[in-house]
Parts: C-alpha cells; structure tokens; sequence
C-alpha cells in the first residue's frame, strides 16, 4: 500500500530575506514502511532563525524535503524498537508524516504537568541552547549580573528564566517591542528589559548595567556584541549562540569596534554548537522539570496552527511575530 503525506521543499536560494517564493508546498508518496522502520505523524514542528542559513547554498538541498526538530506519534511500525501511539522526537520536519528508523529518533518523557510542546521549547533546542550557554559556556555564578539578546525569543525566554533559577544577580535583556519589554519583566525572569528601538543598544545598556556585566548570551550580534563587550568587566565571559541580526544580510557586517576589549580586559569569548552539547540535555530535565511541573518556569511559546502555515511562521521569527519558541502544530 501506498500512501500520500504533505511537505515543503526549497524550491530557490534567497537573496537577502527569505519569501515565501522560495517554498512549495508538495504531495509525496511513501511506499510501503520497509524492514527496521516506522511512519511517523508530526504533531508539532519547530521552526527556528539558524534555518535561514541553511537555505544557503551548500546546505539544505532544493526540491528536497527540510530538516529540522520535530515532534510526533508513532502510526505504523515493522520494528520492535518503535511502538505504535509511543512519542519521539526527530529531525525530519517540514512534512506531514516521515519515516524513521529507531536510531533517528529520541524518545519523549512523560512528565507530569509538562506539556508536549515544552519539549520542542524549554527542553528542545532553544532551551538547550541556553542552559548550555549559561552553564557550560559562560559557566554563570550565583550573584552575577547577566546581558541577554533577543530576550523574548525562542532561546531569550527560556535563558532570562533559567539564569533566575540559577541564582543571577541581575538580568537584562533587549527586546523589539514595548509589548517584549512588558513579557520580558513581568513572565520572562528578566529585572530590567529595553527595545533596542529606542535609541542606540549601547546607550541603552549603560543606563541598565551602570555597574558592569559579568555574562552575555549572544543572539544577535552586532551592536548588540559591540555594547555587550562595553560594558563586560575584567575576566567577563560572553557565549555567542547566534546572530539573527546578520543571517539576511548579504554582505559580511563589520566587526565590532572595540573588539581589542576582548584582549584588554581578559575577556573570554566562546561561541557554540547545541548540537556538540546533546549529552547536556539529561541535565537540563533533571534540573527544569520540577521547576516547570510547579510553574516557576513557564515555556513560553507561540503556536502557530495547521500544516500549511508552517511558511508563514519561518517568515514570522525575521519579523519578531514570535513571543517565545515559535512552534506549528500539525495534527493533535
């Protein structure tokens, strides 16, 4: 038996920002599940600002199905290792169904008062990206004062409420509305947050750290690096995780002009890959799921619903849409 399932393929290489012209949505045929496989059907699938730079040349392929975190419910199985109705997580998203094999797969916890979509935020990849930020990169201390970019975004609104739970001093972060500032200080962790709108990032970061920094989670960079090194003190350590503000651009910007500070003041610099830190994540459910099972961490997440919008939100995260992770629930 043959069966037909709904996908998006990159159908051209953007020039800048992408449209929704270098998508096509496409009908496939699966044939019958082989030996050692089983047919998943997407419940949730995450989109996220790292895959703007995977439509690059190089990376994704065209007319071919996307990749990226998924969430779904095994519906047919030919390998004991895979039940069917049994939750796991994969890589093979952007399509309604998609067939796995038990080593592509991980499979989900039930947690009691954790809902299935926390495990695509607060324990997917956003939230990953900054526990390991915080503990691992920039190894943050009890008392210390930290800077966090995008502070309303997918790994922003899990990293504000984290470095509370791991005894921050002070947090601060930068948002892009007056709605993110408000988000960011009353549900987000955050003591002090400012729209970089407002006027230069680092004029508004003085006023919010007169006394000094002491960890910065990068997710933006430019400007926002360039103030965060300003006001960084001796031995400060800064994790760069990403930098949305350059993946559209179409020429290399300019590096931040006080860069030497790095030097000056002993500061250490260290950017990362989540994927190099997947032995983190047992970690990061023993330390969060009380937390989040008690409600003194709230996933913060838009969901955007139906298979077909799943364009419409990619697009979304270039325009700050999003409040938190940005999911699309594909099916219940």
């Amino acid at each position: 038996m043959t069966r037909t399932i709904r996908a998006v393929h990159q159908v051209s290489r953007p020039q800048g920002a992408p449209t929704a012209e270098n998508f096509a949505f496409v009908t496939e045929e699966v044939a019958p599940l082989a030996e050692g496989t089983a047919l998943v059907e997407n419940l949730y699938l995450s989109v996220d600002p790292y895959m703007r730079q995977a439509m690059d040349e190089g990376h994704w392929e065209l007319h071919a199905p996307l990749e990226g975190r998924s969430l779904g419910r095994v519906v047919e199985s030919r390998t004991p290792a895979l039940a069917v109705g049994e939750i796991v997580g994969h890589r093979k998203a952007w399509r309604t169904h998609a067939v796995v094999t038990p080593d592509e797969v991980r499979r989900i916890p039930e947690l009691p008062g954790v809902p299935l979509s926390a495990h695509l935020s607060a324990f997917g990849g956003t939230g990953l990206t900054a526990w390991v930020g915080l503990t691992r990169i920039a190894r943050l201390q009890p008392g210390e004062s930290v800077f966090i970019s995008a502070a309303a975004g997918g790994v922003g609104s899990a990293a504000g409420q984290l470095a509370k739970l791991l005894g921050a001093g002070r947090v601060i972060g930068s948002v892009g509305s007056p709605a993110k500032v408000k988000l960011a200080t009353e549900r987000l962790g955050y003591d002090v947050a400012f729209d970089y709108h407002d006027g230069p990032v680092l004029e508004q970061l003085r006023a919010a750290a007169p006394d000094g920094l002491d960890v910065y989670l990068d997710n933006v960079g430019g400007d926002h690096l360039e103030a965060a090194i300003d006001r960084l003190r001796e031995n400060g350590r800064i994790a760069w995780s990403g930098a949305i503000a350059q993946y559209n651009s179409v020429s290399t910007p300019a590096a931040p002009r006080n860069l030497f500070d790095v030097n000056l003041k002993a500061l250490r610099l260290e950017g990362y890959l989540v994927r190099q830190h997947m032995d983190a994540l047992p970690g990061l459910y023993d330390f969060l799921a009380p937390h989040l099972a008690a409600g003194r961490l709230v996933p913060a997440e838009t969901v955007v619903e139906g298979f077909d919008r799943v364009v419409e939100a990619f697009l979304g995260l270039f325009r700050g849409d999003n409040s938190g992770k940005m999911l699309v629930k594909v099916a219940d």
